[in-house]
């Protein structure tokens, strides 16, 4: 394993070799080692979690992992796409250096990766749901993952020897699945890693059996930039395909049923959807009330897939206060990206826009982390994997880009932590047609670049933090702007970002 490392990334040079061999040489399986469960969603955005007040559902067990431990305010990827963000947390870099940019590509099952590192350490390692690297997982113990994307009823469950088809919710089964690892195969012998990761709540928001009505007598408020016609922000914002009012399908309407449905699901889908089902109401609305009336549409269906999988998180809460694991296992509950909930007229994510750009990212670990702390500090996906390496007492490559946060976790905030974080989106022409582009965030101010059509957007998040009037160009903002302009470069160079500007900025 250690020469095919070293063959496939020999630009990180001999010390990352050394590391490897090292880690395995000090593994001693020691159990005061904390255990550690991600929780991982797909495109769950953190202004749907009542923790992060949420206005339009409640999530009360997420909320009780906040309760419990750190929230962290400002959580952010790297870049607001699945297979990318999933890239960037196994391997702590960002997608051009470890080969993930965009969803069409594929993560090299040589690449060295935290779960790789944990179990040659000694942990027993397991990966239960979605997956999306189109790749066999590496460094696992056990898995048992969709492919692809996967469905939301009635999956097949790929692991190492064996597919198998279960009849049922998709959330429901992966948490079931989940539970059986760690009452039966969990070694009590030794620490484990455990991803949990669910498909929800991706796009088409398909909800549960249990969640089917909900929210039925409820309007759910709508965001105050529903109807944001874009007209402060650059072209790109003008030539998406995400919108609320144009682009959803019948899939996404809940006028078509999912298509592997057995009879009994279809009886029971058609019981919610058939008498409420207004698409003859709709194809007669126009205009603002047509978006309206599909941001209920949508929203609920929404907010349905997120109460399964709050639901179901519940269930494996409880079951580590049964087991006595609870004060030593570190719970992280966090998504791939954030979401657009209507905001800006829009679904999706993409955009280095707040509600896409951030995440929720909630931390329980009670034997050092303080119940219902909050920290402000600039945190990324590209932390996670240092943070459990650290957490685990395993060297930490010196090819990984981020920050291990245990510090923070402890009330520690580093003199030198980071003040400023870097984003770059790289699949354009693709789905939803969202233009390529890279940026700058610090606590207070934003800087974008659409380097392939050469149009840039400046945000005061203090003034604006809607960003719906970029300031780019103004006089009044003339000496920030390059200043953040020049930070830009220097962490383009820091992180060893290929140069792509075919238009530059220009001082």
């Amino acid at each position: 394993m250690c020469r095919r490392v070293m063959t496939l990334q020999m630009w990180r040079g001999v010390a990352a070799l050394t590391l490897f061999m090292s880690v395995g040489a000090c593994a001693d399986g020691s159990p005061e080692r904390p255990n550690i469960l991600l929780v991982f969603t797909d495109d769950h955005a953190s202004h749907a979690v009542s923790a992060y007040g949420s206005v339009i559902n409640e999530t009360p067990n997420i909320d009780r992992l906040a309760a419990e431990g750190m929230l962290f305010e400002n959580a952010f990827v790297t870049n607001s796409i699945c297979a990318p963000s999933r890239a960037t947390i196994l391997t702590g870099q960002y997608g051009h250096l470890n080969g993930v940019p965009t969803n069409y590509d594929t993560l090299h099952a040589t690449t060295l990766t935290f779960p790789k590192l944990l179990q040659s350490a000694g942990y027993q390692t397991a990966l239960i749901g979605k997956w999306h690297l189109k790749v066999y997982p590496e460094g696992f113990d056990h898995f048992e993952v969709l492919r692809g994307q996967g469905p939301y009823y009635n999956p097949i469950l790929f692991s190492a020897d064996d597919s198998v088809s279960y009849e049922g919710y998709t959330t429901d089964i992966i948490t079931d699945r989940t539970l059986r690892w760690m009452q039966e195969e969990r070694d009590g012998d030794r620490p484990f890693l455990l991803m949990y990761q669910h498909k929800a709540p991706h796009r088409e928001w398909a909800p549960g059996p249990e969640q089917l009505n909900l929210f039925v007598d409820q309007e759910i408020p709508e965001p105050g930039t529903l109807f944001d016609d874009a007209s402060g922000r650059t072209s790109a914002a003008l030539t998406q395909e995400m919108t609320i009012a144009e682009h959803m399908s019948p899939r996404d309407m809940k006028f078509v049923a999912p298509a592997n449905l057995t009879p009994d699901q279809l009886a029971t889908w058609d019981a919610a959807y058939g008498p409420r089902n207004e698409a003859f109401e709709a194809a007669e609305l126009e205009g603002d009330e047509r978006t309206s009336w599909q941001y209920q549409r949508y929203i609920k269906d929404y907010l349905r897939s997120i109460a399964s999988v709050d639901e179901n998180l519940g269930r494996v809460l409880d079951y580590l206060d049964a087991e006595g694991l609870t004060e030593n296992t570190v719970v992280v509950y966090m998504s791939d990206q954030g979401f657009f909930l209507g905001d800006h007229g829009w679904y999706d994510k993409r955009w280095m826009y707040e509600e896409s750009l951030r995440t929720p990212l909630i931390v329980r670990w009670p034997a050092s982390v303080n119940a219902g702390e909050r920290n402000d500090a600039l945190v990324q996906n590209l932390d996670i994997a240092q943070t459990f390496l650290d957490l685990a007492d395993v060297s930490i490559p010196e090819s990984m880009q981020g920050a291990s946060l245990v510090p923070l976790l402890r009330g520690e905030t580093p003199p030198d932590w980071r003040d400023a974080i870097y984003y770059q989106y790289f699949e354009y022409p693709g789905p939803h047609m969202v233009r390529r582009h890279y940026g700058i965030r610090t606590g207070t101010h934003k800087l974008i670049h659409y380097y392939e059509i050469g149009e840039w957007e400046l945000f005061d998040l203090e003034a604006d933090p809607d960003e719906l009037r970029s300031v780019f160009g103004s006089p009044d903002y003339a000496e920030i702007q390059a200043r953040l302009a020049m930070r830009l470069d220097s962490m383009r160079t820091h992180f060893a970002v290929p140069v792509v500007d075919p238009v530059p900025y220009e001082r």
